[in-house]
């Protein structure tokens, strides 16, 4: 999911908004820094070369499109201001710096790709935990026993190998957008990937294309093994072996262990140092090792945690076992939230993943899970012949007093957050995406639009909204900012909210809203958007030790940068949905997998401020969605 954006944190200080920079870029990942690339080569050998760069749009154009967005966030006089700073800009240091980041754009395959691993992931501090980390909730599963819990996990891991060898084997479709190709590299980077902690700058750990692994990590009251999961064929063993180990990891780990991995929810420097501590041991480094080069980890979780026994409703309460695990009297120790994949299972059908976030986007993560609820909705496959391979190795840390003080002090800081956040997920039936398109309407757009009228109706203030838009057409394309409050979308609302005002006028403010948000999406697909240009300028004018223009300390960038709202759209075949925390103080996150009938959501807000309730917001979504369709209903289009 999902989304955090540098722009925000260079604009003001707050570590919240820096929370943003993380759920939303693209990058190629240097080897120097991070390790193994390890894409498939053949597959890439194939596609990568025709995909294009990145392109640097022209300043004047960017300026210009900039200029319409900020101007629900400030009033005419102020405008006046940043029309006079932007054309100060354009033909002073503007100029240069645009020289010298197209100067970049020619040397490198991604301009921005480089600067986006190092200030968007491995330099951001706060922990990944809410502030990075989507959690992303499955189809729940209709259980009543631990065995069933644990027989359930060994077929979704049948499942996610299944998916690992139609990696391997190229068996995974070259996706498209219309004519366009896009960029698969994320797919390669989700199922081995892990995040190493380090003071001031992380490091990533890819999959070793000359090594590659063949086994995952189970992890049961905070015990963890290494699970051998490839025979001595050379394939995936059967889901009957798998279950074998499972049960076998159980049977050795009813005792709970020391919640070691509870300090991967820590402040990046503050599990640096604990991490550093530990390392000091041969033992514990062999740990680390079987951690971060395997497939996948896998979570099978005790009890629920107060949190999520508290939760309004199933959709929520896994949301938030998936996000955080219910914190130190839930699951949370449970975790390894550095790694790229791991797999929950709760004792009551919960079932998705939580993934720390920098190696990929929500979609590719979505269609494998796509690919495990249909696999394991088919029937039975026939049992395999007798596989050799290796029992489950329990993988023991050796904890030293000081590291226990850390483990303490890190139980504190996420029940903090955890009591923070306040989740409140679900699935509005009254329509979905089939409705919106016998309208001729764009589903997302429509969606967008239906977010930011229900801000509106709470708060009556226009309020800067992020959405991610996938720039995988391009090579190592991850996402642009779509600006999805506009005058035309502020316009509609007022125009809502307004009694004495016709369905015909509410259903053209509607329309426009929707062209207007469109028209800015298909820009920001063909990286044509306003923020990463923006953040090229800023970024090139630091790597040449050129004073920040004041354009960027202007109040029309900083408040449109401020994102009260943090949204994306994860689609999935399956009852299944994305979920993240806000990127503000005062703001929500809303992510939303749109179906034909239906549309699933999960949203968020910090119960520390009053002023915001998730709760309340998707209220307001709800009534938001049956105003838009009375409204169409009683202004439809005229028939050709």
């Amino acid at each position: 999911m999902f989304a955090q954006l540098f722009e925000v944190s260079m604009a003001t200080a707050s570590k919240a908004m820096a929370s943003y920079v993380s759920r939303s870029f693209a990058l190629k990942l240097p080897s120097k820094v991070c390790g193994s690339m390890a894409p498939n080569a053949r597959f890439f050998s194939q596609n990568s070369p025709q995909l294009p760069r990145l392109p640097v749009p022209p300043l004047k154009t960017t300026l210009e499109r900039y200029l319409r967005s900020v101007k629900p966030f400030v009033d005419e006089k102020e405008f006046k201001v940043t029309q006079a700073l932007a054309e100060k800009f354009s033909g002073g240091v503007g100029e240069k710096l645009q020289k010298l980041l197209e100067d970049r754009a020619k040397k490198t395959e991604n301009w921005l790709a480089d600067w986006w691993l190092n200030s968007a992931y491995l330099e951001f501090r706060a922990p990944v935990v809410v502030f990075s980390n989507p959690g992303l909730v499955f189809p729940r599963r209709q259980i009543s026993s631990r065995d069933e819990q644990v027989a359930h996990a060994s077929q979704v891991i049948s499942a996610a190998l299944d998916f690992k060898v139609r990696l391997d084997t190229n068996q995974i479709a070259q996706e498209k957008m219309g004519p366009h190709l896009l960029d698969m590299s994320q797919y390669f980077k989700v199922l081995g990937t892990c995040r190493i902690p380090a003071l001031k700058r992380d490091k990533l750990r890819l999959p070793d294309q000359n090594a590659p692994s063949t086994h995952i990590v189970v992890m049961h009251n905070n015990h963890f093994f290494k699970v051998n999961v490839y025979g001595d064929h050379g394939g995936p063993i059967s889901q009957g072996q798998i279950l074998a180990q499972l049960k076998d990891c159980v049977s050795n780990s009813k005792e709970t262990a020391p919640p070691v991995g509870i300090l991967t929810s820590e402040h990046r420097d503050n599990w640096a140092k604990a991490h550093e501590i530990l390392s000091q041991s041969a033992k514990n480094k062999a740990v680390f090792d079987a951690i971060e080069t395997c497939l996948f980890l896998v979570c099978i979780d005790g009890p629920p945690s107060p949190a999520e026994r508290a939760a309004p409703n199933k959709f929520t309460s896994a949301a938030l076992k998936m996000t955080h695990g219910g914190g130190s009297l839930g699951n949370s120790g449970n975790r390894w939230f550095d790694k790229t994949i791991q797999f929950v299972f709760g004792p009551d059908g919960e079932v998705g993943l939580t993934y720390e976030h920098s190696p990929a986007e929500g979609q590719p993560i979505a269609v494998m899970m796509d690919h495990i609820v249909n696999y394991c909705a088919q029937q039975p496959r026939p049992q395999q012949p007798a596989i050799k391979f290796a029992k489950p190795l329990k993988l023991q840390f050796e904890v030293k007093s000081e590291v226990s003080g850390l483990i303490e002090q890190a139980k504190t800081n996420l029940d903090k957050l955890v009591d923070d956040l306040e989740m409140y997920s679900f699935a509005y039936t009254g329509y979905g995406k089939e409705y919106i398109k016998s309208q001729k309407l764009s589903p997302d757009s429509y969606v967008q639009m239906a977010i930011q009228y229900a801000f509106y109706r709470l708060h009556n203030v226009p309020g800067a909204h992020y959405e991610s838009a996938a720039t995988r057409r391009f090579i190592h394309g991850r996402t642009e900012t779509i600006r999805s409050c506009s005058s035309e979308s502020i316009k509609f609302a007022q125009t809502m909210l307004d009694g004495g005002a016709s369905a015909n006028e509410k259903a053209s403010t509607l329309r426009s809203a929707i062209k207007a948000h469109k028209d800015y999406a298909t820009l920001a697909l063909a990286g044509e958007g306003v923020d990463r240009h923006f953040l090229g300028l800023r970024l090139i004018a630091t790597e040449n030790q050129i004073e920040l223009p004041e354009f960027f300390k202007d109040a029309a960038f900083t408040r449109s940068s401020y994102m009260r709202l943090s949204t994306s759209q994860v689609a999935g075949r399956s009852e299944s949905f994305m979920c993240y925390g806000p990127l503000v103080p005062d703001g929500y996150a809303c992510c939303y997998n749109p179906r034909a009938n239906d549309i699933i959501f999960g949203t968020s807000a910090h119960n520390s401020c009053s002023e915001t309730s998730a709760r309340n917001f998707a209220s307001a979504l709800e009534e938001s969605f049956t105003d838009m369709q009375r409204i169409l209903n009683l202004s439809p289009l005229a028939k050709l």
